[in-house]
């Protein structure tokens, strides 16, 4: 569906056309969302005969490894690589995909901007920014199926990952009959939905039982249970040994509960910051604006932000911001 002040879909075909060689990319510690697309994206560009350049700065984490086309995602080497063409997916800001991968396609001539996140600025030479869309691996099929690019079954795969994981697996309200249609005709295509939501939400290892079962035990609630938090710690990562994605979904065990309107976890890093990753299920309730007083962004049901450490502090002074934007709106 046409947005204004977008490129069209067949402008952004025609540069891919006449590219010859394409860098793709998506967003740091990247979610479903963020690989699925960026692999459906690469993998039907192959098929229509494109050299394609898989970059994603934190690599594949443990629970999307089985994507197809998971290990032509790279990780930059420091070098600026020979593209013609970019395509950022899933990306609200360019800083985004990190600052070796900026470096890495710094030598493309164009870049292309696909996204659903409503504060993106509109940063590439062309761009394609659907804030009303669940998920970019949607836009990717659109795109892909209006513009006559190969669809396979890898594809699919791909592309329904990228749906499943950023609908909540078809519960958030930004889900749309589209979405179902979009999934209806991948099944028709021969798209197994069952083989992908075992790999995608029944193979938790037991690290990730131990996470969450600190979670529980130490989680925080305000303003009448409506707000439910938990402060992510390097003694906790450090104490359980976790990898990267092990965090994937546990924010919603605590916006599951039925008295809570807002969830957030609070995640101490090795770089000596903390990450805020908020949710909402009220849409009174825009975590999006929240988090912009803190210099982040996002959804209004779903969003982030960068506060300095210590992490009590930054919980405390988030927390504070975001009780009193439920007192005012729900």
């Amino acid at each position: 569906m046409p947005v204004p002040d977008n490129h069209t879909f067949a402008e952004i075909a025609a540069v891919l056309r006449a590219a010859r060689r394409i860098g793709v990319v998506s967003h740091l510690r990247p979610d479903g969302d963020a690989l699925g697309s960026l692999l459906g994206l690469a993998l039907s560009l192959e098929q229509a005969g494109k050299e394609v350049i898989c970059l994603n700065q934190d690599g594949v984490p443990w629970h999307l490894a089985f994507l197809p086309g998971a290990e032509k995602v790279l990780k930059p080497d420091g070098n600026v690589l020979d593209v013609d063409v970019s395509v950022a997916l899933d990306t609200a800001t360019q800083d985004r995909v990190g600052t070796d991968c900026l470096h890495a396609l710094s030598a493309a001539k164009i870049t292309i901007n696909i996204d659903h996140h409503p504060s993106n600025p509109r940063y590439g030479q062309l761009d394609y920014v659907d804030g009303t869309a669940p998920a970019v691996g949607e836009i990717v099929f659109d795109f892909l199926t209006s513009q006559g690019f190969p669809v396979t079954a890898a594809v699919y795969d791909n592309l329904f990952v990228a749906i499943s994981t950023d609908t909540g697996s078809f519960q958030y309200s930004s889900t749309t009959a589209h979405t179902h249609e979009v999934v209806a005709e991948m099944m028709r295509g021969g798209l197994n939905t069952a083989r992908l939501s075992n790999l995608l939400y029944s193979q938790n290892p037991m690290r990730r039982v131990e996470l969450l079962r600190t979670l529980l035990n130490e989680m925080q609630f305000r303003a009448d249970h409506r707000i439910a938090s938990w402060n992510y710690t390097q003694a906790t990562k450090q104490r359980i040994g976790v990898l990267p994605g092990d965090t994937e979904g546990l924010i919603d065990t605590l916006r599951s509960i039925d008295s809570v309107i807002a969830a957030v976890i609070f995640e101490e890093t090795r770089e000596g910051v903390i990450r805020v990753s908020a949710r909402s299920k009220d849409e009174r309730v825009d975590v999006s604006a929240v988090c912009a007083q803190f210099g982040g962004g996002g959804h209004r049901l779903a969003a982030g932000a960068t506060l300095p450490a210590p992490i009590e502090t930054a919980s405390a002074l988030y927390l504070k911001a975001l009780e009193e934007h439920v007192e005012r709106t729900a």
